[in-house]
């Protein structure tokens, strides 16, 4: 049987890269939407320039909107500066730059990476990533850029090997993300972190779902990711906090795993109470109307990796 693996990927899991908390995500939207212009005429004096710029487009184009796109430009905007500020960016002055991966070694990246690839391969890597799906409740693209550039530096592949052996892992991301990365799709794309410019912003605006329409049941997205959960031998949750809504959107609904026996489990808890863990493994066996064997850890994401190598591991 192959050893298919589940990462369900939230918010706590790209805080050890410097990307915000959902408390410090609400607060920069607010300082972002503080605009204010002169009352003498001097022009805006306060809050995002951009988003002013994008909501001008959307009044002059009246087939440009969807509905109120403030949102939507708030989120796309900080997330994109969010990504910038990240211990993943780096300047694209020479055609090798790449990531600063030793300014990683506290971070879970490294050791996810070396789960992945560990005792595999160059001509395997394809086949190893094709037993790997990622579910990220996130809106940036950090994992994508990361796993790119770790396979050109560690696993000496090409940019086009990198991506035609990233094309095989299973990702999604149920409420959107600000785009595709450029090497994943030129057409349509936008450079992590970059700073864009009021026409970019409203187009990857328009990639960030509602709620309504990341958890539409009928969406092939969402029933692709019920599908993975159902047949997966390891379920992983790194960084995710549990919300009743995103454990309603990857339960499979049907009360059993399609494998025909019980994955075994493994999860995040870092800082949370016993009693509210208990809550926790309620909510994972009601995916599959079973107790299922939960280990957790109270750790954050990079040390769980080293609690949990052997039982991880391919």
């Amino acid at each position: 049987m192959s050893k298919n693996i589940v990462f369900v990927i939230g918010a706590g899991a790209s805080k050890e890269i410097n990307l915000p908390s959902g408390y410090e995500l609400k607060n920069k939207i607010a300082e972002l939407l503080d605009i204010r212009f002169s009352p003498i005429g001097r022009g805006q004096e306060h809050g995002d320039y951009q988003i002013v710029g994008a909501i001008r487009l959307v009044v002059q184009d009246p087939n440009g909107g969807r509905g109120d796109i403030n949102p939507y430009l708030q989120e796309a905007g900080h997330i994109s500066e969010a990504e910038h500020d990240s211990l993943l960016y780096f300047e694209r002055r020479r055609v090798d730059s790449t990531i600063s991966f030793d300014s990683l070694e506290k971070t879970w990246y490294l050791p996810f990476f070396q789960l992945l690839t560990e005792n595999c391969g160059k001509n395997d890597l394809k086949e190893r990533f094709q037993n790997v799906t990622l579910i990220i409740f996130n809106y940036d693209r950090c994992i994508e850029h990361f796993l790119y550039y770790a396979l050109q530096t560690y696993d000496r592949v090409s940019e086009a090997e990198a991506t035609n052996i990233f094309k095989n892992i299973n990702i999604y991301h149920p409420y959107g993300s600000i785009g595709s990365l450029p090497w994943n799709n030129p057409n349509d794309s936008m450079n992590f972190g970059a700073d864009p410019s009021p026409e970019n912003l409203l187009q990857v605006a328009k990639k960030i779902k509602t709620f309504t329409e990341g958890t539409d049941p009928n969406s092939s997205e969402i029933k692709a990711i019920r599908d993975h959960i159902s047949k997966t031998n390891r379920l992983v949750f790194i960084g995710f906090a549990f919300h009743k809504l995103n454990m309603k959107l990857i339960n499979p609904g049907n009360g059993k795993s399609a494998t025909g026996s019980l994955p075994k489990c493994y999860a995040t808890t870092y800082m949370i109470s016993e009693s509210d863990k208990e809550v926790i493994r309620s909510q994972i066996n009601g995916i599959y109307s079973a107790n299922i064997n939960t280990k957790m850890a109270n750790l954050p994401c990079g040390e769980f990796f080293t609690e949990f190598w052997r039982s991880l591991s391919f």
